[in-house]
């Protein structure tokens, strides 16, 4: 049996055994992977995703816990509810 003939056999019997459509691995993909948001001021010293202010180059180039201007990518609508000791995450730089 060929390639081609092994992968339509699987989809027909996914199909049969529950009415699944197969999805590209793009689109299953993007399923998979929640929307992100930059949150400031909730990364550790040295764990930010990016942006540290002047001086840093960026991915774990912050140099103290809660930086305001460092951020990670947390999923969309839940940075302002990220509580740390220096107050709630936000979705701009902040003064700390």
């Amino acid at each position: 049996m060929t390639p081609t003939k092994v992968a339509l056999a699987l989809a027909a019997a996914a199909v049969a055994a529950g009415g699944a459509s197969v999805a590209s691995p793009a689109e299953a993909k993007a399923k998979r992977k929640p929307k992100m948001e930059k949150c400031y001021g909730v990364s550790l010293a040295g764990k930010n995703d990016c942006a540290a202010g002047p001086g840093t180059s960026c991915s774990g180039s912050s140099t103290r816990d809660y930086q305001g201007d460092a951020w990670k990518l947390v999923p969309v609508g839940t940075c302002t509810k990220i509580q740390t000791p220096k107050g709630p995450g936000s979705l701009r730089p902040i003064a700390r």
